[in-house]
């Protein structure tokens, strides 16, 4: 684990001068003026975004040093995200607060070190997420644990952070709003661990607990208040609550059932132990919203989309985050088997912009990948590479989603993959929201007139070559 007070001692750089100036401005009781800056060390995108939940409230630019710096003439306390995307870490603002940041994109979160006016509590917030994500990392063993020994474990790692905790808690003396992000944040790690035992140790060891568990197992969710709105999006919460539902969905026995079928089924016990569990109607309908986004994103099984689709749209009242969950339902049943493949723009290595129609002469397998997963990289074509010498029917298409050309030629100078057709996404939003791409492992089977044959396939499922035959 770093040593916060440590590091802190290298936001002393001359980039951050304006925010320490900042610190030491007198404010005045109707003054809720507030400062956050930063320097991001090998950004991947050339802006901060600075959100409140769901919603982005500014895009900052990123200078040429990589440094940044917003003054909020009126921020209200409360906690706020902020994301080089992909990445993103939260940060609270209490009243004229004025937080600088530094960050290394290449290990984002462990890199991530506050200073200034307001520093304590976010590298608490900080402290104590990586506690739990160091925590993950040695839990998977503990859930083949027979119950009293899951336990000791768990309890054992948890009063170690509640007493990280009391004790900030105590020497920063931090308001009863923050209170609430720091409580939820040791506490439901640790729920979120009692939710999945049970599940996890049957897949494990084939054990059962169910009617072996102490009847108050679960009494701890009487003392859960699933209506605060504050912590909607909270991610522990929002995690905890994923794991709450899968298990609460899964308490039936349905190994009779197809994968598909249970899929469903699954989903749709957790759309309706949500319609009854949450009386917020906005908090139901971002639990319902979550519930779908997963959902249609994991199963493009056609018929059970309609099924799941026509549950949600009983119970969802959000008129516009439905029709996010309708553009996904919708693009879905447009790559149905037989249907055309949606057009989307590819480039190839001169830089000559094309339509992926054109590219499609006879049957076609198309697969993606990024520079950023090297292993995935060479498996995929490595897998490619195999079937191409069986099936010389076959044309393979590589689409690589990044967006740098050159950085993507220079990746594929490091290899050999004769014979396979290498592009790369123009737009890759476009292919995104039209093809489904929610995973990289994501392949695409094409019948030589450019209609679909299967547009929901793995090179590494172990029965994908027989979509080819």
């Amino acid at each position: 684990m770093r040593d916060f007070n440590v590091i802190k001692l290298l936001c002393s750089a001359s980039c951050f001068a304006l925010i320490l100036t900042s610190c030491n401005k007198p404010f005045k009781n109707n003054d809720f003026t507030a400062y956050f800056g930063g320097e991001v060390t090998n950004p991947t995108n050339p802006y901060i975004l600075f959100c409140k939940d769901a919603m982005v409230l500014d895009t900052i630019r990123l200078k040429k040093d990589n440094t940044f710096f917003i003054q909020f003439d009126s921020l209200t306390p409360g906690l706020y995200t902020f994301k080089n995307e992909p990445e993103y870490q939260y940060v609270y603002f209490e009243k004229n607060d004025s937080i600088m940041v530094r960050i290394n994109s290449n290990d984002f979160d462990e890199s991530i070190v506050f200073c200034g006016r307001g520093d304590e509590k976010n590298n608490f917030l900080m402290e104590l997420y990586l506690k739990n994500e160091n925590d993950k990392r040695k839990i998977f063993d503990v859930f083949e644990f027979d119950y009293p020994q899951f336990k000791k474990n768990i309890d054992s790692a948890y009063q170690s952070k509640q007493a990280f905790y009391n004790s900030k808690k105590e020497d920063l003396k931090w308001s009863a709003d923050f209170d609430k992000y720091a409580k939820a944040s040791l506490d439901f790690s640790y729920l979120s661990k009692k939710e999945i035992y049970p599940i996890v140790h049957q897949m494990r060891t084939g054990n059962n607990l169910k009617k072996t568990l102490p009847k108050d197992f679960y009494d701890y969710r009487k003392t859960i208040d699933f209506n605060d709105l504050k912590l909607t999006n909270y991610s522990p919460f929002v995690k905890y609550l994923t794991h709450m539902l899968n298990n609460m969905a899964m308490q039936e026995d349905l190994s009779n059932k197809s994968e598909t079928q249970k899929a469903l089924e699954i989903n749709i016990k957790k759309l309706n132990i949500a319609d009854t569990l949450f009386k917020n109607e906005a908090i139901k309908n971002t639990i319902l919203n979550n519930i779908a986004f997963m959902y249609l994103l994991e199963d493009q099984n056609i018929l059970n989309n309609k099924k799941f689709l026509d549950k949600y749209h009983t119970l969802s009242t959000d008129n516009s985050q439905q029709n996010e969950i309708l553009k996904i339902g919708n693009s879905i049943q447009l790559l149905k088997n037989g249907n055309p493949l949606p057009s989307v723009s590819v480039i190839d290595q001169n830089k000559k912009e094309t339509s992926i129609q054109s590219q499609i002469k006879r049957k076609t397998v198309i697969f993606f990948w990024t520079e950023n997963l090297e292993s995935h990289l060479i498996a995929a074509h490595k897998k490619i590479l195999e079937f191409q010498s069986r099936h010389r029917d076959y044309d393979f298409i590589a689409i690589n989603v990044d967006k740098n050309q050159e950085n993507w030629k220079k990746s594929l100078a490091n290899y050999k993959f004769d014979g396979i057709k290498e592009l790369r996404a123009t737009n890759f939003e476009d292919i995104k929201e039209k093809w489904v791409i929610n995973k990289i492992h994501r392949t695409m089977i094409i019948n030589g007139d450019g209609t679909i044959h299967n547009a929901f396939a793995s090179v590494f499922d172990m029965n994908f070559e027989k979509n080819l035959d």
